[in-house]
């Protein structure tokens, strides 16, 4: 079982992942997880119970170096959604 913390870093891995749609850089969650080999069954049944153990951090790294999507934003919730370059 995730604990809060960690549920609250899921929260904002899916919310990175809407964003990216909403900028047109991914169509959705299926591009998402083609592109890096996930299980899009896993990736449905944490949205909707995030205190699954099924999420993996590699996850974080993905949106990080593929999509300049900020690690201190993912972690810890400050700064803003995107890293500066």
């Amino acid at each position: 079982m995730q604990t809060k913390d960690s549920q609250k870093i899921i929260e904002r891995f899916f919310k990175a992942l809407y964003y990216l749609k909403e900028q047109k850089r991914i169509r959705g969650k299926q591009t998402f997880t083609n592109q890096f080999n996930i299980n899009r069954w896993n990736l449905n049944t944490l949205e909707k119970d995030m205190s699954r153990d099924i999420f993996q951090p590699a996850w974080l790294n993905y949106l990080v170096e593929n999509y300049n999507i900020s690690a201190e934003w993912l972690i810890t919730g400050k700064g803003e959604i995107t890293a500066r370059k």
